[in-house]
């Protein structure tokens, strides 16, 4: 058994290059092989947000406060909420982040594939953003 208390881990912020705008990242988990869990805790100030982006195994979020966005590639903008549960399916293209007025937090949960968890592609336009 391991237990990482609270207070333990340093906040750190989200890279510029796959985030745009002030983004607050608080690692959860990180299981050491053979798992391949991994999951943070992601802030995002009013107007943040993720660059678009994949994952080989999918990810999860658990919106936690706050009200947010998110789209995977060809669909809608849509609003999510705390209590929602996203699922983005391995390889869909797609990017999350707060609404243009208000922060919001989600957990963020992925596996490792291969060393990897998830794969960068280029930022999110602001008339993407907007919808």
């Amino acid at each position: 058994m391991e237990i990482k208390r609270a207070g333990t881990q340093a906040s750190l912020r989200g890279p510029e290059d796959w985030f745009t705008g002030v983004v607050r990242v608080d690692r959860l988990m990180a299981t050491p092989e053979p798992a391949r869990v991994e999951g943070a805790s992601v802030t995002f100030e009013p107007g943040a947000r993720t660059a678009w982006h994949t994952h080989p195994l999918g990810q999860t979020l658990v919106v936690t406060s706050g009200c947010g966005r998110a789209q995977r590639w060809g669909g809608p903008v849509e609003e999510i909420r705390p209590g929602d549960v996203v699922w983005f399916a391995p390889g869909e293209r797609h990017w999350h982040g707060a609404a243009p007025t208000t922060a919001m937090t989600h957990i963020a949960i992925q596996e490792r594939f291969e060393g990897r968890t998830v794969d960068w592609l280029e930022k999110v336009s602001d008339a993407q953003y907007l919808g």
